[in-house]
């Protein structure tokens, strides 16, 4: 139970206090204690970590980030690297769109800030793969700008506290509003993260610990008895279903043909595996090459907006590689995982039992 120390004063203090105790140890935080001592947060490893939790969630990302930073330490090198290496690295995190928009941001703070990030919302936004609430948190937990940051958690701690009932998305500018009258002049960046940690360990979506909560006290869906509804959501349309071929070329010393997927689209820039369109037509569309294919079988993947059939057809060949194809080891490719999935099946087809990505 909060102690009675933290049922006194403004909200944004109580919070705060409550941070000073159990703030998360997160690989790309500077801690409230280090904060007190002086220690400024790095904005390169904040602007990284930033990017990589989109859309991914933190025990994800944790082990990758550090992989990232140990491979480039700084932004400059970062942006020295050729952007087939990024990918590469990036490879099974998802959304690869945020891979080439952040070696475009790395590019872009080298040559046109001298390497130092800048601090202004307005300056952050105008930076590749930037948007709204990437700038704020920047802002706000690299420089402790007053910037109003609002992930998905913060969104819950708010719209619970506020008792805010009308259904997320169209409750979001609300929601904001809400969160900019509880946001303190000073600490911004950590009371950001503050609600950040308050969401993921307090006032989580299933069975959240609202009496170990600094602001129960005065929280208006705990008064009402139904923080559990909040926050409300429209209901979601059902995902579609797509249908699509991969297929998995091998020569004699055991590599696989693949190719560099076009730069705009779903998996853009990436290796994969030839194949067909993906569309929601139940067909499997002609094989690329006159060959004997045999059907491996069929894997699936949920992507955010469908979910995906792909057959996989296995043939030996000794092509030549045509431009933008490359005959590669399977244990050396780095593949988005729906392709992982597909030479997995395509290897096992073939009597190789062994999973290669473990």
């Amino acid at each position: 139970m909060s102690d009675a120390k933290s049922q006194s004063g403004k909200p944004s203090a109580r919070l705060l206090r409550w941070y000073d105790r159990c703030a998360r140890d997160l690989p790309w935080r500077t801690g409230p204690a280090a904060r007190k001592k002086g220690v400024r947060p790095d904005p390169y490893a904040v602007w990284l970590s930033e990017i990589m939790l989109q859309q991914t969630t933190v025990a994800t990302v944790t082990p990758r980030f550090a992989e990232f930073l140990a491979r480039w330490p700084t932004v400059d090198q970062l942006a020295a690297t050729p952007l087939d290496e990024v990918l590469g690295q990036w490879a099974g995190l998802g959304y690869y769109a945020r891979a080439r928009n952040l070696h475009k941001c790395a590019v872009s703070v080298v040559t046109e800030f001298d390497g130092v990030f800048p601090q202004t919302e307005k300056e952050l936004l105008n930076l590749p793969g930037v948007g709204a609430y990437t700038a704020a948190a920047i802002a706000a937990i690299a420089f402790d700008g007053r910037a109003i940051v609002v992930d998905g958690n913060i969104e819950r701690v708010v719209s619970r506290y506020c008792a805010v009932e009308t259904p997320l998305p169209a409750s979001k500018p609300e929601i904001r509003r809400k969160a900019e009258a509880l946001w303190p002049s000073k600490r911004s960046g950590d009371f950001a993260q503050a609600l950040m940690d308050l969401g993921a360990t307090i006032c989580m979506p299933r069975n959240p610990r609202c009496a170990d909560c600094p602001l129960q006290s005065d929280c208006a869906a705990f008064r009402r008895g139904i923080v559990s509804d909040l926050p409300r959501k429209a209901k979601k349309k059902a995902k579609p279903t797509r249908y699509g071929s991969a297929y998995v070329f091998t020569n004699q010393y055991g590599e696989v043909l693949f190719e560099r997927r076009p730069e705009k689209g779903l998996l853009g820039g990436m290796l994969g595996l030839p194949g067909t369109d993906w569309s929601e037509e139940k067909t499997e569309g002609r094989p690329p090459a006159d060959r004997t294919w045999r059907r491996a079988g069929v894997i699936t993947h949920t992507f955010t907006h469908f979910h995906l059939q792909l057959a996989v057809h296995c043939a030996e060949s000794d092509h030549r590689p045509k431009s933008g194809e490359r005959w590669i080891a399977p244990n050396e490719a780095k593949l988005p995982t729906v392709m992982k999935k597909a030479l997995e099946l395509a290897l096992e087809h073939q009597g190789d039992q062994q999973c290669l990505f473990d």
